[in-house]
């Protein structure tokens, strides 16, 4: 499956919780329920992960994204009124550190959905144009 089609129904997933529950709930319950609608979507996921930071090759500690899916895609959800930069760089670092394509920040605290999609630029670049 392309990259484009797995964030398709991820965004779709996260707009079936959205539009059924609306915000104001805790982080917790929008990654159940978003649990639930991918499965139901059949896409392939492990919550919450555990990665092993490091910092120049010397293990610092570790971190966990709410969901990787079908192995490609990082999902960092978020409860918030407004997402601040500080979140996008999460979103950024955790693409990175587990070494994937695309990253999605997911939030569903605002009245409306809000996603961000991040790339990580290992695979943006000149020598590797193309990712399916």
């Amino acid at each position: 499956m392309k990259l484009d089609d797995i964030t398709y129904k991820i965004n779709g997933c996260a707009m079936k919780v959205h539009n059924t529950l609306g915000n104001g709930f805790q982080e917790v319950i929008y990654q159940r329920c978003l649990a639930i609608e991918m499965e139901r979507a059949s896409l392939n996921f492990v919550r919450e992960e555990e990665q092993t930071i490091y910092y120049e090759d010397i293990e610092v500690g570790t971190r966990r994204a709410d969901f990787v899916v079908e192995n490609q895609i990082i999902v960092e959800l978020k409860a918030l009124v407004n997402l601040e930069d500080v979140h996008l760089a999460q979103a950024k670092n955790y693409v990175v550190a587990y070494d994937k394509p695309i990253g999605l920040l997911i939030n569903f605290g605002a009245t409306s959905l809000q996603f961000k999609k991040v790339f990580n630029p290992k695979y943006n670049n000149p020598e590797n144009p193309k990712i399916k």
